[in-house]
């Protein structure tokens, strides 16, 4: 009986130690932040698809509009963030803010409209590729690729393999289409690209856990300044479009800087029946000033309206008014800081069940 005590007692430590090593594990990818105030300007990070495809206004720009954003931004006080140096400079923080583009899906549209304009005034950029549509009508062959990489103010990203929404697969399908994807690059291209773009923006925690292992930051589509406190596998993306790309909004949108956060809750971002609404919580720094000024917004019930805002010792909760509808729910937050205006937003996917 003794001898079954302390094998018994002796199990429940190793699960205790696996139990821990687990969540350790499991939060690689939220770990990788400095967590103090570092008042950094930022990176603003920018989303474009297809340049002049007219029938796809949620996704196209226009050549004309998408110039003069890009001189609205050379004439500006902010630089081009080269994506080449990623990695070195992303825990320094800025004391000018940086304005990085990133253009998703390799659509042929930006290989023959853009990516001329683009080489020509040497604008860095990231493309980032899903390896199943290329070389298929309306998408950009791995010659015109290869062509764009060769510059070194381009970088090509890893955007999946069939660009599916990654949330709805099992675990092991979305492990198989990333692993497809990287045998095609490793062929094509002769490695595999170190940044990840989510599909649509959608991750799970799973889903953002393994990118966290396999790459060395994760791009989605919620809006928002990247800082030295972001989650490196959570990088926020202001969409540009034709719908939400006006030069008016675009000013509005380049002269925002970060609100960093020292935590967001939940960190599963998937909602499914049983967390929708979510429990909402966002902690801030101490030193960020004028907290009780935030203004939320969100979507919940398919309308968006001003959120029901409580703050409570620098931290934010929200009563959300009821679910959020499929597929998408959004908040963004904004803080007029003694005239800076600063800003985060979060998307919450829907699981289709």
């Amino acid at each position: 009986m003794i001898i079954k005590k302390i094998f018994s007692f002796v199990a429940s430590i190793i699960s205790l130690f696996i139990f821990n090593l687990f969540i350790i594990t499991s939060s690689n990818s939220d770990d990788s932040s400095i967590k103090y105030y570092s008042n950094d300007e930022g990176i603003l990070s920018l989303m474009y698809h297809r340049f002049n495809e007219n029938k796809y206004p949620s996704t196209n720009i226009q050549m004309s509009i998408f110039k003069e954003q890009i001189e609205m931004i050379q004439k500006s006080d902010y630089n081009f963030f080269d994506p080449n140096k990623f990695k070195e400079k992303f825990k320094t923080p800025k004391k000018n803010k940086e304005i990085l583009i990133t253009i998703d899906d390799a659509f042929q549209s930006f290989y023959l409209e853009a990516w001329p304009y683009l080489k020509i005034n040497k604008i860095p950029f990231i493309l980032f590729v899903s390896t199943e549509p290329v070389g298929k009508k309306g998408y950009m062959t791995w010659s015109q690729i290869k062509e764009v990489e060769a510059e070194e103010f381009a970088l090509i990203g890893h955007h999946s393999h069939a660009h599916n929404y990654l949330i709805d697969s099992s675990n092991d399908n979305f492990i198989r289409d990333i692993e497809k994807a990287n045998k095609i690059f490793l062929t094509k291209l002769g490695y595999v690209p170190s940044l990840f773009s989510y599909p649509f923006g959608e991750y799970s925690n799973f889903i953002k856990n393994y990118i966290s292992e396999n790459f060395e930051f994760g791009f989605g589509q919620h809006s928002g300044v990247i800082d030295v406190n972001k989650n490196k596998f959570e990088l926020p993306r202001f969409p540009i479009n034709e719908n939400y790309g006006d030069l008016k909004r675009f000013k509005s949108i380049i002269d925002l800087f970060p609100l960093e956060y020292k935590q967001l809750l939940p960190i599963e971002k998937i909602l499914d029946e049983d967390n929708n609404p979510p429990l909402f919580k966002v902690k801030f720094f101490k030193k960020q000033k004028n907290i009780k000024d935030i203004n939320c917004y969100s979507n919940e019930l398919g309308k968006w309206k001003k959120s029901n805002t409580n703050i409570s010792d620098q931290t934010l909760t929200i009563k959300f008014r009821g679910s959020f509808l499929p597929r998408r729910g959004r908040i963004n937050c904004s803080l007029n800081d003694d005239g800076k205006w600063r800003w985060f937003g979060i998307q919450f996917p829907i699981k289709n069940n």
